[in-house]
């Protein structure tokens, strides 16, 4: 066609071609003026094409001081393959990657400045997400800082977040565990003002109070909720005191009364090195504020006043199960927090309370066992740091002594003397991991000896000698989300482990399952792994003896839900007998033989906080 005297032709096949071409001259090296540098990898391109399709590229070549050269762009945190699909891309328009390369291909094109690119890639991994990748697509997302693709992420968790929490992802990462006191006929707040106060009350834990967000996720934390609707320590309330951090307002004012640690105190007395003293570390709150992210994601209430709850703190992705108990005095059952009990299961004769001398470290979580007719104080937490150190006291001298320390810190432990030596098992090593691994203590060398590891991480067992061997009951499994049922024996002659019964299997007349695995009807009913009705009871944090040649798990948790149930294993047919159970459930309790009295006359139980 020829208007106005002007030739003008379309050919449909050349654009084509010539992308074609170019594309070609690019895999060959031929006219290429830029050398991507990926890795060790080295990818030949054309500066005008690169410039024309990325603005970082662009950006680069613009400010070259010799324009004419050659020019060498090095890249060493991306990936070859993904560089590659992107040059295909800029010199075709056809983007073609594996689904295992996508991410990849997404960190190029952020780097690149392509975000048509990035916007692909990340529907791409929109349509393909389900409960079993959504927590790592979302630490993709947040690590990308791609607040569209972190929001739809966030959406899909708010929509299927028990699905999610049943997947590997979600059972490894961090966990907050609360106990909130309620008093009778009180219920939690809706999801939104509850953890508004949650996220409020660890940002105080942390800024003003000094703690480290790991140590707080050590323990339970138990908070007491009153009934005009406030949240207050559940410390104080043991204390006697009534003082209140925050009301209906949904950013609770929260300030934990615990002592400053030395190593704070060390840094606030350095004030001339730019430290904080605590009143600017309260004033610089607002800054700590704008450095990390807090933020609330999904929850679901599982049972009653029983939370699920996925969230951002500090940064940090972690889980959060709040559990709102009711007065200790409504079922044996609960666990009775808000006062300090001096109840025990059994007769002895009147007690006389006297102070003894004190140990020279401060412990919480350590093992205690008597060996020579001395007491022997291992391990524990001290504030920020999971001992070693193990301290001896002769109750004739009133004296504490260093003994050699234990070869692996750890603490949440319990630990039982055998034909001589002490033993130590499992227990954790401050940083949120559970051991397998064991130590012998020969009172004669004054030295701990490695002994076989368990077959399973585990931490907050029961630990007991009977007959010439070394019981190890029940404990807190890897994942730290419930307990244990399974028990194992140790034989210091083959110094070998062995399997012995489980914890016994209790029926419940229910069947519904949710996450939490507590059962919906009752949640007095001691139950786990709701199957067909039957349901297995494993048990963390008991409490574990030997008597007239038996031995005794006694209460502990399972779960959030404490138990006062009281089993006895015989060893002459390797099985456990529920006997009858405790007045009150209790977890992390000590138990003594006291007279060799019978079972109502035996157990010396106190409350632990």
């Amino acid at each position: 066609m020829i208007p106005n005297g002007y030739l003008i032709f379309e050919d449909e096949s050349f654009l084509d071609s010539t992308v074609a071409k170019m594309n070609a001259l690019r895999k060959s090296g031929q006219f290429c003026d830029v050398r991507l540098q990926v890795c060790g990898h080295e990818l030949m391109a054309h500066r005008a094409v690169l410039a024309c399709c990325s603005p970082y590229l662009f950006e680069i070549f613009n400010s070259d001081a010799e324009p004419h050269g050659v020019s060498h762009v090095t890249f060493e945190d991306l990936d070859p393959e993904a560089v590659e699909i992107l040059l295909n891309y800029a010199y075709t328009a056809q983007l073609k990657a594996d689904k295992d390369l996508v991410k990849e291909v997404y960190s190029a094109a952020k780097r690149f400045k392509m975000e048509r690119v990035k916007q692909i890639c990340g529907d791409y991994l929109l349509s393909k997400i389900d409960s079993q990748n959504a927590i790592s697509l979302r630490n993709f997302a947040s690590s990308m800082g791609d607040g569209r693709l972190l929001g739809k992420v966030d959406a899909f968790i708010q929509d299927n977040l028990l699905e999610v929490s049943e997947q590997e992802d979600f059972l490894k990462l961090p966990r907050l565990k609360l106990e909130v006191m309620l008093e009778d006929n009180l219920t939690l707040p809706s999801n939104g003002k509850l953890y508004s106060k949650v996220l409020s009350w660890v940002q105080r834990s942390l800024w003003e109070n000094g703690d480290h967000l790991e140590r707080l996720m050590e323990e339970v934390q138990t908070l007491y909720y009153s009934p005009d609707h406030k949240l207050v320590d559940g410390g104080l309330v043991i204390e006697g005191h009534s003082e209140v951090f925050g009301g209906e307002e949904d950013h609770l004012q929260f300030v934990q009364k615990k002592p400053v640690r030395e190593s704070t105190q060390r840094q606030m007395s350095c004030s001339s090195s730019g430290s904080l003293s605590p009143s600017n570390q309260a004033a610089n709150v607002p800054k700590q504020t704008a450095r990390r992210e807090w933020k609330y994601i999904a929850s679901e209430k599982t049972a009653n006043n029983i939370y699920l709850c996925l969230a951002v703190l500090d940064g940090v992705l972690c889980v959060i199960f709040l559990h709102g108990r009711s007065s200790p005095q409504t079922s044996p059952s609960a666990t009775p927090c808000l006062m300090k009990s001096l109840s025990f299961e059994a007769q002895p004769e009147e007690l006389e309370e006297h102070p003894l001398s004190p140990m020279h470290y401060a412990r919480s979580g350590l093992g205690t066992a008597a060996l020579n007719g001395k007491l022997i104080a291992a391990g524990g937490y001290n504030r920020e740091e999971c001992l070693r150190t193990v301290e001896c006291y002769d109750p004739k001298e009133d004296h504490w002594t260093f003994i050699a320390p234990m070869r692996t810190p750890r603490a949440r432990f319990q630990m039982a003397v055998l034909m001589g030596q002490l033993y130590v098992i499992g227990g954790s090593n401050g940083h949120s991991d559970e051991l397998s691994c064991g130590e012998a203590y020969d009172p004669h060398a004054d030295e701990w000896a490695q002994i076989p590891e368990l077959r399973t991480n585990r931490c907050n067992a029961g630990v007991c000698s009977l007959n010439n061997k070394l019981y190890v009951v029940g404990g807190s499994d890897p994942c730290g989300q419930k307990g244990l049922k399974n028990c194992d024996a140790f034989d210091p002659v083959t110094k070998t482990w062995s399997n012995c019964a489980s914890l016994n299997i209790s029926t419940c007349p229910h069947s519904t399952i949710y996450f939490t695995k507590f059962c919906t009807h009752d949640l007095n009913c001691q139950t786990f792994n709701l199957i067909d009705g039957v349901s297995e009871l494993g048990r963390h944090q008991a409490a574990v003896c030997e008597l007239d040649g038996f031995m005794y798990a006694i209460g502990g948790a399972e779960s959030w839900n404490c138990l006062n149930t009281v089993e006895r294993y015989n060893p002459d047919n390797n099985t456990w007998t529920l006997v009858a159970p405790m007045n009150v459930a209790r977890r992390g309790a000590a138990v003594a033989v006291h007279a060799g009295k019978p079972v109502t006359g035996t157990w010396v139980i106190w409350e632990h906080f």
